[in-house]
């Protein structure tokens, strides 16, 4: 099984949805609703009022070093 890592040149400013998140780890969309709910995964915000979650480069990068 290969590790989950994040391309090194992404910006850690750069932001990533919540289905690109999922995909990224390979985890169910509906897994990573359940961390949300329980306050346990990663910190998601929503820009300028929009109904999509993001998360940044560098947030995403501290949750998988924490689950490492």
């Amino acid at each position: 099984m290969t590790p989950i890592q994040i391309p090194q040149e992404w910006s850690d400013n750069g932001l990533i949805t919540f289905e690109e998140f999922c995909d990224l780890i390979r985890t169910p969309q509906r897994t990573v609703r359940d961390w949300r709910q329980r306050g346990v995964g990663p910190r998601w915000a929503r820009c300028n009022g929009c109904g999509r979650l993001y998360i940044t480069v560098a947030e995403a990068r501290r949750f998988l070093n924490s689950a490492a």
